[in-house]
């Protein structure tokens, strides 16, 4: 018999699942027997295969211990990557990175090694944080991305129920994500919310934008309010009210005040004028405003701002941030 502890990695995982994983040897008939034989126990108990797994479960096996011996690997993929990574905050559920722009978020067909997803990968199992060779250790996830040449919070779960959770507070607008751009122009209010309709096209690169609700369409919302006005550009902060690809930059471009710098939805002349490369659009704050009681409650009500918005304080100097109001 050999007894394991659960680590929160592999929280919220079925029993039968975690063993599959985790005992490659062991295989489905094997695993299936175990628990029709009741040699597998959680905590003390005769165990379910069903049975959902928490940190710090105990797991007893009465198996062969040739059958769970797991023989010991090295990641040389993660331990050769040098991680560049702007750590905001970081607990045993959940990381919250600077990422600079220019940046992919995921791995792609195009680049797998530097990406932020990779380097914090690399960074947590060089730290001994995460074991990337462990059969059925949870995989370190995104929680939320932004797009390469945006820069700006990202989160990034480090076990499954974090992932689920973060994944809920997103979809019930309960994580305040805040975004600072320089657009061409000034909108026409000084404050206010855009509201359009965005699809795209199968294929596309770029989304389109309707004025009123269209089949096949996503309802898009940002709030926004001009912070400052300078040689014809605007500082401009935005809150998601919903989350689409491309959102800020296709509507504010729709509404002819396109961001400055964006190649796909903005002003190349403007750009031109101004010598700029790369758009100016960073998601400088995130805040979590739980409405419910939740794993990560004991965070709900913090909020974090990047230290710095390079953009921002080229155009509108380096304490651009007074113009911000906290509400």
């Amino acid at each position: 018999m050999r007894a394991f502890t659960i680590d929160p990695q592999s929280a919220d995982r079925r029993i039968d699942k975690w063993m599959l994983a985790s005992f490659p040897a062991l295989g489905y008939g094997l695993v299936r027997s175990a628990f029709r034989k009741k040699d597998v126990r959680l905590n003390g108990r005769h165990a379910a295969p069903d049975a959902r797994l928490k940190a710090g479960d105990v797991v007893q096996i009465y198996l062969d211990d040739e059958l769970l011996r797991q023989p010991e690997k090295r990641d040389r993929f993660l331990l050769n990557i040098r991680p560049r990574l702007n750590i905001l905050y970081r607990d045993a559920r959940f990381m919250l990175i600077d990422k600079p722009a220019g940046l992919i978020c995921h791995p792609d067909a195009h680049e797998k090694v530097r990406t932020l997803l990779t380097e914090a990968q690399a960074f947590l199992y060089q730290k001994g944080l995460w074991d990337s060779m462990r059969p059925g250790a949870f995989a370190p996830a995104l929680a939320n991305r932004i797009d390469r040449f945006t820069g700006g919070l990202v989160m990034i779960a480090l076990t499954e129920e974090a992932l689920r959770e973060l994944d809920m507070r997103i979809r019930l607008c309960e994580v305040e994500k805040r975004y600072v751009c320089i657009v061409s122009g000034c909108p026409r209010s000084m404050s206010g919310t855009l509201t359009d309709w965005l699809v795209k096209p199968e294929g596309a690169k770029r989304v389109a934008v309707c004025d009123r609700e269209t089949k096949g369409a996503k309802l898009a919302q940002t709030a926004y309010r001009v912070l400052a006005r300078r040689d014809g550009l605007s500082l401009v902060e935005c809150t998601l009210l919903t989350g689409r690809t491309h959102q800020i930059r296709a509507q504010f471009a729709h509404a002819s005040t396109p961001l400055l710098g964006d190649t796909q939805y903005g002003d190349a002349r403007v750009n031109r004028r101004f010598g700029v490369e790369g758009q100016a659009l960073y998601a400088y704050r995130l805040a979590f405003r739980f409405k419910t009681p939740g794993p990560l409650d004991d965070l709900n009500g913090q909020s974090w701002e990047a230290p710095r918005v390079p953009f921002a304080e080229e155009r509108f100097g380096a304490d651009w941030k007074r113009y911000i109001t906290q509400d």
